[in-house]
């Protein structure tokens, strides 16, 4: 389960970084996947941000229930947005369903763990 709490805490990190650095940057392939530099991507960069502050912290925890909520969040949040984005096909959306399965599988080891 240890394994798998670091995983999806270095996945967060491994996709978040590059996103913030190119958010920030205003880099040629964000206007791609997250349109064009508005208030409502600069409210994503906070989230984006404050979501891989909370996983670096996090790795230095050995306490799975501060784990969970993060990774719950984040589960519906990125399964709700083929939903609001309106399809399947963007690169955003793709790597939101990829990295929910990810953290799908670690709760349910959280849970596993959390109910003996």
């Amino acid at each position: 389960m240890k394994k798998m709490i670091r995983l999806s805490l270095l996945l967060n990190m491994a996709v978040l970084i590059p996103v913030c650095v190119g958010l920030l940057s205003n880099a040629p392939w964000v206007e791609h996947g997250y349109g064009p530099e508005t208030a409502a991507r600069g409210i994503l960069l906070s989230i984006y941000g404050a979501i891989l502050l909370v996983s670096a912290l996090l790795l230095f925890t050995h306490d799975v229930r501060l784990v969970a909520p993060l990774l719950l969040v984040q589960v519906v949040y990125k399964l709700t947005t083929p939903f609001t984005v309106g399809n399947f096909a963007n690169p955003v959306v793709i790597s939101n369903i990829v990295i929910a399965v990810v953290h799908m599988a670690t709760l349910m080891l959280i849970l596993r763990e959390l109910r003996r």
